[in-house]
């Protein structure tokens, strides 16, 4: 059962939502169904201790995010 991330036309909620089979997804704010699905950021495991260091390559802190894998991505 794969997990998406959803935006709602009608309130513009943002959730994520386990999706089951044929269920119609609904936004649990406002329960309506037309939805625009998002794209999500892969995720994947890194084992303890093998995280990269950040090196002098990233932006200065006031530069805006610079795109997929930025060392400075905004956490949400």
């Amino acid at each position: 059962m794969p997990l998406f991330e959803f935006r709602c036309r009608s309130c513009g909620h943002e959730f994520e939502l386990l999706v089951r089979s044929q269920e119609p997804p609904a936004c649990p704010r406002c329960r309506g169904s037309e939805l625009d699905r998002l794209m999500s950021a892969a995720a994947g495991h890194v084992a303890v201790g093998s995280l990269p260091v950040v090196g002098r390559g990233c932006p200065p802190p006031n530069a805006p995010p610079c795109g997929p894998g930025c060392c400075r991505l905004p956490q949400g």
